[in-house]
């Protein structure tokens, strides 16, 4: 079973390719990012600069998915981009098993000709069934660091205790921390974090110290996005200053802890656009409404939506959302709120239907179909490029398109 669940990405993600070249007459035949300018509205329109960071960093977090299957080695090499990225120096791997609650990553230190960065990239989970339970468990209060730290050492090897808590954490003489009134976290997500943290954090205070001019910059792709997210409060509150970029991040928890997240990144005003998180969402991904406003999950501010379904976005199909969910933007799909009795009932049905899928056949064609799960090979995946499989070049229906170029358009 392990087996089957170590190369699940690959062969979801082959799958995908065959379910694409059914599809491939809808498709542009060209697959090029494009970079003229958007007619869009100036205060919505992002920059060609952006557009370009953007690109970037899902390459970045696409290199994360070789992890837990041919894996990266130092200095920076691997089966799929790393070549793409002159002046990495790869410092760690983690990858905490095939579980429902599973973890991997890397850490690398961007060196110039490369924008100076401490990245940390997140990955999504093993399998489409973990994604949708992971989607539905039951959520769990949040307590900011560095409340909870006792138990990471329940979540790392003996010959990893070298990491654990119990070797306490230094904590920075900037660090913050408020009191977060009446949160609640996705328990699965928080789980996550609290077994990728051992991995990373010893390392991030290290690195921190010695390069105190590079930018620590978080990413993340699904699951990974929440991971980013959770961890980036916990950075905040050490005193650090990360640049978080997630793409089809889940909703993460309830609408308190969303404010929390807001406050963090925005202060009190969370309908201007803060360049330090950026949530990339894609229309038709089914993630970013998971889990559903029904049960009480709700969006943090920070959204960059991509209009376009199919490959390639160009930077007039990127657009600046306001608020926490914004109705031109992912948010359009999900019902209004406050949820009507209708509706709530929809969600406790929606539920149900789930954990009879779940203790029934498990079958991926037998998922409720308001999860949208076939969505999760195309739309979740599509993120200027198609994320998830470690080879060369990426997905085989990236490898005759071109890396877009910051010279190509104007900010």
């Amino acid at each position: 079973m392990l087996n089957i669940l170590h190369f699940w990405p690959s062969l979801c993600a082959l799958a995908g390719v065959v379910l694409w070249s059914w599809t491939a007459n809808s498709f542009p035949t060209s697959q090029i990012p494009i970079l003229q300018g958007s007619s869009a509205s100036a205060s919505r329109n992002i920059s060609a600069k952006l557009f370009y960071e953007l690109e970037e960093l899902s390459r970045i977090v696409d290199i994360s998915y070789c992890v837990g299957t041919t894996g990266i080695q130092k200095p920076f090499l691997c089966a799929s981009r790393c070549q793409d990225f002159e002046g990495f120096e790869l410092v760690t791997t983690w990858n905490t098993g095939p579980l429902l609650a599973d973890s991997c990553g890397y850490i690398v230190i961007s060196h110039p000709p490369s924008p100076p960065r401490i990245i940390v990239a997140s990955r999504g989970t093993y399998s489409v069934a973990n994604t949708i339970v992971d989607l539905s468990t039951v959520p769990q209060e949040y307590i900011p660091y560095p409340g909870g730290d006792t138990e990471e050492s329940s979540y790392v090897s003996t010959k990893d205790q070298y990491l654990s808590s119990s070797q306490p954490l230094r904590q920075s003489e900037n660090s913050k921390s408020s009191k977060c009134d009446n949160c609640v976290v996705h328990a699965g997500f928080m789980t996550s974090w609290k077994h990728t943290r051992p991995y990373v954090t010893p390392h991030l205070e290290e690195l921190v110290e010695q390069y105190p001019e590079y930018q620590l910059t978080l990413v993340g792709h699904s699951l990974g996005g929440a991971v980013a997210g959770l961890a980036s409060l916990d950075f905040k509150s050490r005193g650090w200053n990360p640049q978080v970029t997630t793409f089809g991040e889940p909703r993460i928890g309830n609408i308190a802890l969303m404010h929390y997240m807001d406050k963090a990144f925005w202060n009190e005003d969370a309908k201007s656009f803060n360049s330090m998180y950026r949530r990339v969402t894609h229309v038709d991904d089914p993630v970013p409404l998971l889990p559903l406003k029904e049960w009480g999950y709700r969006m943090h501010a920070g959204e960059i939506f991509i209009s376009k379904p199919d490959l390639s976005p160009s930077v007039a199909d990127l657009q600046y959302c306001i608020g926490d969910e914004d109705p031109d933007c992912i948010a359009a799909a999900d019902p209004p709120n406050p949820p009507s009795a209708d509706e709530t009932e929809a969600g406790q049905l929606a539920e149900r239907d789930l954990r009879e899928w779940w203790n029934g056949s498990k079958s991926m064609w037998a998922v409720p179909s308001r999860y949208r799960v076939w969505q999760l090979f195309f739309a979740h995946r599509d993120y200027f490029w198609r994320l998830g499989l470690c080879l060369p070049g990426g997905d085989p229906t990236d490898w005759y398109r071109k890396y877009p170029s910051f010279d190509d358009g104007t900010e």
